[in-house]
């Protein structure tokens, strides 16, 4: 147990030393900035058309992959929208207060245009795997496009793919509310966690042992329902508390810039705090989204970019708003006697008595359950690339693993393991972007003359 425990504080003070400094940070933020003007804009003043291109549903002519355009958004917005929205948003403002909200959004703005570059380079390189299949994502981005000699940088993303996608924080928080909810406290023993890791473990066993197709099916169906629901419930809190959300967004603002984070009392120990959880909830700049875009039939680079970019904006732009909103009109969020998940609840039920934390439950379960669902798939082509694709299966076994290791550990560990492994994909990740988004610029420009 010491031994354990040793470890953990290891990990967390790990992760803390790296989304504390300037280098991660410059290569995250600095990197899509440099995005940002070098595709002039172009992306975004097609953003309406993704639209249309998502009416696209069965429209291909690509051999290479294996779901539609609908099922791939899906099953990216199903990915990054979940818990990292509601528990991670609610850590954002413990540790940083509600300034921390607006430097998500400015993160999040960046994260659109470096995912429509992303992924349109994991559909321009695709590569095949050790069976002659075609696949994607930053790993075959780096081979394919920038040469052998770059390896090195795909397998560092590759290994700790491996644990940044891992199921350990959604286990956590699952388990989480489903003792708050279902058992009535947030106190719970061991036995209680492992028993529903257990059954968690089971659901998911259920839908990933199919493959992408059905985790792409499973995910186009539960995710838009359960995204509409948890909008309009926050819509009615905040109906309920009108009155209250002209002085939280002028809260958020100013206090964006009066330094009152835990971490120091500086405004950029903010920026830090909204940029990490932004990127544990959207994951732009991260690598996992290019990877379920790139199982896409589509064959055209700058349509599957377009498409990427929406994810970003439902997620933080959206989702992560309407969180932060319900919890800070609720006026409970500096108390200081709930983090995570138990914060989230406690406002919900304090605006919707009797009720509101039924509606949470049901909400977070399905965003939580339809990341586990798309991870898995993230997990087994970091595999794959590893050790070749006939042992890729094995990462299914696992995965279910670490849900039942994940049910029994503690959140600071979970959330610092996540962060430590996407702080360290994010570097092989942009700098072959960087590197390359000369190639995406000329796609660019002659698909929208096209338009």
């Amino acid at each position: 147990m010491i031994f354990f425990k040793s470890i953990e504080q290891f990990i967390i003070n790990l992760a803390n030393t790296l989304w504390n400094g300037p280098i991660l940070i410059t290569v995250l933020l600095g990197g899509g900035i440099i995005l940002f003007f070098y595709s002039k804009l172009l992306p975004f003043k097609y953003i309406f058309h993704s639209l249309n291109i998502l009416k696209e549903r069965d429209s291909s002519s690509s051999n290479f992959g294996k779901i539609t355009f609908f099922q791939a958004i899906s099953a990216q917005i199903g990915t990054i929208v979940g818990l990292g929205n509601i528990s991670g948003v609610a850590v954002a403002i413990v540790t940083g207060g509600p300034g921390a909200i607006f430097w998500m959004w400015v993160t999040a703005f960046f994260g659109m245009i470096t995912k429509f570059y992303t992924c349109s380079l994991a559909v321009l390189y695709r590569g095949k795997d050790t069976k002659g299949n075609y696949q994607g994502g930053p790993m075959y981005v780096i081979r394919e496009g920038l040469g052998k000699k770059w390896n090195f940088l795909a397998l560092i993303f590759c290994f700790f793919g491996l644990f940044g996608v891992s199921p350990i924080f959604q286990a956590n928080q699952i388990i989480e509310i489903t003792n708050s909810v279902l058992f009535h406290g947030f106190d719970s023993n061991f036995l209680t966690n492992f028993s529903l890791g257990l059954l968690l473990s089971f659901l998911v066993a259920l839908v990933i042992f199919g493959g992408i197709k059905r985790i792409g099916k499973v995910a186009s169906k539960l995710v838009p329902l359960m995204v509409i629901i948890y909008m309009f419930t926050v819509f009615y809190i905040l109906i309920l508390n009108y009155n209250l959300f002209f002085p939280v967004l002028k809260l958020i603002i100013t206090d964006a810039f009066s330094a009152n984070s835990v971490l120091g009392g500086a405004v950029g120990s903010l920026i830090l705090i909204g940029a990490r959880r932004a990127a544990f909830s959207n994951e732009a700049g991260v690598g996992t989204s290019p990877i379920i875009h790139a199982a896409s039939k589509n064959d055209n680079p700058i349509k599957e970019g377009l498409v990427a970019m929406t994810g970003p904006f439902v997620d933080t732009i959206i989702v992560c708003t309407l969180t932060a909103f319900s919890i800070l009109v609720s006026g409970i969020w500096d108390l200081g006697n709930a983090s995570g998940i138990q914060l989230v609840l406690l406002s919900f039920e304090k605006s919707i008595p009797y009720f509101g934390k039924y509606i949470l439950f049901s909400c977070t379960f399905i965003f939580a359950i339809t990341t586990l669902f798309g991870n898995s798939y993230f997990g087994e082509r970091c595999l794959s690339y590893l050790v070749g694709e006939k042992y890729s299966y094995y990462y299914r076994f696992f995965y279910i693993s670490l849900i039942i290791i994940g049910s029994v550990s503690s959140l600071d560990f979970v959330l610092s393991l996540i962060d430590l492994s996407y702080g360290i994909m994010i570097f092989p990740t942009m700098i072959s972007t960087l590197i390359l988004m000369p190639k995406i610029n000329a796609l660019s420009i002659k698909y929208f003359e096209k338009i």
